[in-house]
């Protein structure tokens, strides 16, 4: 894949950073040959946020023949994209590259008119704004990111890195993705659907938390039956104390979490084993490969069998 990252002054060295370390683990960790490179509306240098000069960045040309353009954060003032910059974006969406606005990138994509009568999603102080201005676009405020195959847009900051881990894992498979998450030390996999702002992260420390402990607990038990009541049972908590611990935690169900978590395991096991997809659903905790797959195509829009052509890495 060869990728262009939108530099411009004022950008943060966070918000460009985060493509980077994520797109050039792939190929430091020899999972693929990923190409990025910096690209600004003009050929030379940029200044960041924090006061830093940029050199060695290509002109709107570099967009000509990529395969992913990023948008990673926006200019501060909120103003449109310059007519080159624009007709350059354009151009590469309509050549078949991905456009992905990170952050407030998002509202730039929007401002090309590629999320017309679609889902997007910004940074959550941001979420109004976008929604007054481009009244065709569904602002969703609760997620982390959204992709519709063409077009990415993800919630502030961080979540730029499950945007990127997303992409990772949408070509190269969950494998890659999580290789890459543990090089980098993040979290593996966070869903799209997981609310951007939440009360407080998952604890690390399962032993400091009652939603730690159920979560842990479930993570070896995805086979057997998870309730919310034996979720509650493990924390040792009440039914109702531990729904609403749980969604202050997560930002999530206990059901669509344990769902996410099964789906997690059964790619996995589709990459890395020969297991009929029956017993990959039995080891899952689907039941029977008729739920796994309807699971699977609701997530994915695959099959289980596709996945696995696509990703074994069994040979």
């Amino acid at each position: 894949m060869k990728i262009a990252i939108y530099a411009f002054d004022g950008v943060t060295m966070f918000h460009l950073a985060v493509p980077q370390m994520v797109f050039d683990e792939v190929t430091r960790q020899g999972l693929a040959d990923w190409q990025t490179m910096l690209f600004a509306d003009r050929a030379g240098s940029v200044r960041t946020a924090e006061g830093y000069v940029i050199g060695g960045a290509q002109g709107l040309t570099a967009v000509e023949d990529v395969d992913l353009v990023v948008v990673p954060s926006w200019i501060p003032d909120g103003r449109e994209p310059g007519p080159a910059l624009r007709k350059a974006l354009l151009a590469a969406h309509g050549g078949g590259a991905t456009i992905a606005g990170l952050c407030l990138g998002a509202i730039a994509v929007a401002d090309l008119g590629l999320l017309d009568g679609r889902s997007a999603i910004t940074h959550w102080h941001a979420v109004d704004d976008l929604a007054r201005k481009h009244p065709a676009v569904d602002v969703e405020a609760d997620v982390l990111y959204l992709d519709h195959g063409d077009v990415i847009t993800s919630a502030g900051t961080a979540s730029g890195i499950d945007a990127c881990l997303h992409v990772v894992r949408t070509h190269l498979g969950a494998e890659a993705a999580n290789k890459v998450a543990r090089s980098l030390v993040v979290a593996p996999h966070r869903e799209g659907g997981q609310a951007q702002f939440i009360e407080r992260p998952v604890p690390q420390n399962e032993g400091d938390d009652p939603v730690g402990v159920a979560t842990a607990w479930a993570l070896e038990h995805l086979a057997e039956d998870l309730s919310v009541d034996r979720l509650a049972a493990a924390a040792h908590l009440s039914r109702r104390t531990f729904v609403r611990a749980f969604r202050a935690a997560t930002g999530s169900t206990p059901a669509a979490w344990v769902r996410s978590r099964r789906l997690d395991e059964a790619r996995l096991l589709l990459e890395s084993t020969e297991l009929p997809v029956e017993q990959v659903a039995a080891h899952c905790g689907f039941g029977n490969a008729v739920t796994l797959r309807q699971n699977f195509a609701e997530a994915f829009g695959s099959t289980p069998s596709s996945y696995r052509k696509r990703f074994a890495t069994t040979t």
